[in-house]
């Protein structure tokens, strides 16, 4: 049986970020492939990790700089290894490629950080995003470089393909397309849906430790809910999110009809139970998990162009995209009076699901692919010096770095 071991930045928590379940249905595709598994991961123990052991995936604490992740790779000889974002694989990649240099190194990238950061430093600075920005970034350099050392990323995002191979000229043999996905089973009829008067109110939903989500929440307070409330006095905004901070918990005002409801128990149930979903992402990256759950779940949405980047194709958004506080509003208050409109919606967000994002449309590519990796993984490193260049000067520069770390923990 072929091994894959997953080093992770952290534990997965599926139902507290798209990150999560992304995670978990990356486990599933290859546990089909016949893989068992291995998850890795320096990060402490949280409260709503998933348990691992359920899902027939052996779970491994490894630390950081130390030479027992060189003993435990080796013992275990693993066919493919995956990285969980850039970070990790700068701490570990080295260590996988001197112990285990026959292994297929996998970079799952969930968004392109970089990007995410860039558009972040840009608004904070007032001014309009250019790709330029990402040029002149430490962490793009770093992110980059991550994906050229390894033999495939995977990527959520056409977008971010698109911006890897035009501006920076990455191979896109190095780069394979696999989105959030949704099983088939998921996908419900549009007759099993909540009809447009058992629902009622807006709803926001996002985990709370990623900046994008705690902006858009500070916008929807300051700017576009007073907008909406004036032309719907008696509307209520549910925010959920996990790890609510206590400055989220400030923006809490009933009077306003602005509710901080923290975690959600059941992220469906509350998305379902709304009659729209807002989400105005002023910046960030990859495919917005909540709004695959919105469109999964019949429920139309408002966001903004950054929120629905790359995620609808050619096809009609499930609501509306709309970047100005007044539009957003306007829209958002459309969409909850107008019933046909929102009924249009609802079938849109099911049209993008099952053309975009059901699973059935990529299983089988991902596993020929994997397969072929594989097979040719001495011609695909030929292929890629650039990435072999970056891994020899990386195996010397971090190596010693971290083995200077170990010797001086010794010490301590």
């Amino acid at each position: 049986m072929q091994s894959l071991l997953i080093i992770g930045f952290v534990w997965p928590e599926p139902n507290s970020s798209a990150a999560g379940g992304r995670m978990m249905q990356l486990i599933a595709l290859f546990q089909e492939q016949g893989f068992q598994i291995t998850f890795a991961s320096p990060a402490q123990d949280s409260d709503f990790m998933i348990d691992l052991s359920a899902y027939n995936v052996d779970k491994k604490s490894i630390l950081l700089n130390s030479l027992s992740f060189d003993t435990f790779i080796k013992e275990l000889n693993p066919s493919v290894v995956m990285f969980d974002r850039f970070m990790i694989e700068e701490q570990f990649g080295w260590r996988v490629a001197d112990s285990c240099p026959d292994a297929l190194r996998i970079l799952d990238t969930e968004d392109l950080h970089s990007l995410r950061l860039a558009r972040q430093k840009a608004f904070k600075e007032k001014r309009v995003f250019k790709t330029e920005d990402l040029v002149v970034e430490e962490v793009a350099k770093r992110e980059i470089a991550s994906i050229l050392r390894c033999d495939l990323s995977l990527m959520i995002s056409q977008f971010e393909i698109e911006l890897l191979t035009t501006t920076f000229k990455i191979d896109s043999a190095l780069l394979y397309y696999l989105p959030l996905l949704v099983e088939s089973r998921e996908v419900p009829k549009l007759e099993q849906l909540s009809s447009f008067k058992e629902r009622k109110d807006f709803v926001f939903i996002g985990n709370f430790l990623h900046e994008p989500n705690w902006n858009a929440v500070q916008y929807l307070k300051e700017t576009i809910w007073p907008l909406i409330k004036k032309q719907l006095p008696d509307a209520v905004l549910n925010v959920y999110g996990a790890y609510p901070s206590q400055k989220v918990v400030q923006l809490n005002n009933v009077k306003e009809g602005f509710l901080i409801r923290g975690r959600a128990v059941d992220a469906s149930e509350v998305v379902q139970q709304a009659r729209v979903v807002l989400a105005p992402l002023r910046f960030g990256a990859g495919i917005k998990g909540k709004l695959i759950e919105a469109m999964q779940c019949g429920t139309p949405s408002v966001t903004t162009s950054i929120g629905a980047e790359s995620m609808q194709g050619t096809l009609v958004w499930n609501g509306f995209v709309e970047d100005s506080p007044e539009g957003f509003a306007n829209k958002a208050v459309l969409l909850c009076q107008e019933e046909q409109l929102w009924l249009d919606a609802q079938k849109n967000g099911l049209d993008i699901i099952n053309q975009r994002y059901v699973r059935t449309l990529f299983e089988f590519d991902f596993k020929e692919h994997i397969e072929s990796l594989l097979n040719n993984l001495k011609q695909h490193r030929l292929n890629n010096f650039l990435g072999e260049l970056l891994q020899h000067h990386s195996l010397r520069s971090t190596k010693y770095m971290s083995k200077w770390i170990e010797e001086k923990n010794k010490i301590l």
